[in-house]
C-alpha cells in the first residue's frame, strides 16, 4: 500500500498565503512588484561591479556573487508562486517540488556562506591592511566561493535522496506557498526519523559554523577599532562594516524570526507570511542597502544611469 502510495502521487497542493479569491489579484500585484525590483537591484548590482574597474576587488566580488545568489533564491520560488496566483491553481507537481527544495536550500546556503566570506574579508582589509593584497588573492577569493557551492550543492542533494525515499498521501497539502522542507516532513506518510537527523545535523553545522566566523571577525574587528586613535580611520572601517552588519543581521534576524514564530505560534499560516521575509524582503533590500551606503556603488551606478539616459 504504501508503494501505491508513492507510485500514485504525482503532484501536490499548494495552500499559499490566504484561501480568499479577493486577495489573490492584492497578493499577485504585491509579489510580482516586489520580485521585479529584486531582480532589478540586483541586477544593477552586478551590472555597476562588472562595468566599474575600480570595484574589482574582493569585496565587491563577493557581493556580485551575492547578488547573483539572492536572483535565483528569489526566482526559485516567487515565479511559481505568482503563476499560481494568476491561474487560481494550487498545483506543484512531485518533480517541480522536489526541485524547489534543491534549490532552495542550496541557494540558501551559499548566501549563508558568501555573508561569512564577506566578513572575513571584512577583517582581512581591517585587521591586517598590509597583507591584505597577499591574503585575499584571486585564487582564495574564487576557491572561497566554490566551495560554498560545492558544499550546498552535496547537502542539499542528500536531502533530496532522503526526500525521494519517503510516501505522501495522494493530494497531499502544503500549509506554504512553496515546497519547504519542514512542511513536507511533516506531510510524509513514513518514517522520517532519517530525514529529521540529516535536517537537524546539517542545520547545526550551517548555522554554527557560518555564525561563529562572522562573530570572530567581527570581534577583531571592534578590537583593532578600539586600538585605532584616528576617527577618520575608524569612520572609514564602519561605512564598510556598515552594509554588511545590516544584511547580516537581516538574514539572521528574519530566518530565526520565522522558526521561533513557527515554533510558537505552531500557526502554518503565520509561519507562511514570516517566511516572506527572508524569502522575499531581504534579497530585495539588499541592493538598496549596499548602493545607499555605499559611495563607490552610488558612483558608478550615477554613471551607468547618465549613459543610459544620453543615448539616443
Amino acid at each position: 500500500m504504501e508503494e501505491e502510495n508513492h507510485t500514485v502521487l504525482s503532484q501536490f497542493l499548494l495552500l499559499g498565503l490566504s484561501e480568499d479569491p479577493e486577495l489573490q489579484p492584492v497578493l499577485f500585484g504585491l509579489f510580482l512588484s516586489m520580485y521585479l525590483v529584486t531582480v532589478l537591484g540586483n541586477l544593477l548590482i552586478l551590472l555597476a561591479v562588472s562595468s566599474g574597474f575600480h570595484l574589482h576587488t574582493p569585496m565587491y566580488f563577493f557581493l556580485s556573487n551575492l547578488s547573483f545568489v539572492d536572483i535565483c533564491f528569489t526566482s526559485t520560488t516567487i515565479p511559481k508562486m505568482l503563476v499560481n496566483l494568476y491561474s487560481q491553481s494550487k498545483v506543484i507537481s512531485y518533480t517541480e517540488c522536489l526541485s524547489q527544495v534543491y534549490f532552495f536550500l542550496m541557494f540558501l546556503g551559499v548566501d549563508n556562506f558568501l555573508l561569512t566570506t564577506m566578513a572575513f574579508d571584512h577583517f582581512v582589509a581591517i585587521c591586517h591592511p598590509l597583507n591584505y593584497t597577499v591574503i585575499m588573492n584571486p585564487w582564495l577569493c574564487v576557491l572561497l566561493v566554490l566551495m560554498s557551492w560545492l558544499l550546498m550543492f552535496w547537502i542539499s542533494l542528500i536531502h533530496i535522496l532522503l526526500l525521494n525515499r519517503l510516501n505522501f498521501p495522494s493530494g497531499t497539502e502544503i500549509p506554504h506557498f512553496f515546497c519547504e522542507l519542514a512542511q513536507l516532513l511533516k506531510v510524509a506518510g513514513s518514517d522520517v526519523l532519517a530525514n529529521n537527523i540529516f535536517t537537524y545535523v546539517a542545520a547545526a553545522l550551517l548555522c554554527v559554523i557560518p555564525m561563529t566566523g562572522i562573530l570572530f571577525s567581527y570581534s577583531q574587528i571592534v578590537s583593532t577599532l578600539v586600538r585605532m586613535s584616528s576617527i577618520e580611520s575608524k569612520y572609514k572601517a564602519f561605512s564598510t562594516c556598515g552594509s554588511h552588519l545590516c544584511v547580516v543581521s537581516l538574514f539572521y534576524g528574519t530566518g530565526l524570526g520565522v522558526y521561533l514564530g513557527s515554533s510558537v505560534t505552531h500557526s502554518s499560516q503565520s509561519s507562511s507570511i514570516a517566511s516572506v521575509m527572508y524569502t522575499m524582503v531581504t534579497p530585495m533590500l539588499n541592493p538598496f542597502i549596499y548602493s545607499l551606503r555605499n559611495k563607490d556603488v552610488k558612483g558608478t551606478l550615477g554613471i551607468l544611469l547618465s549613459r543610459a539616459a544620453s543615448c539616443p
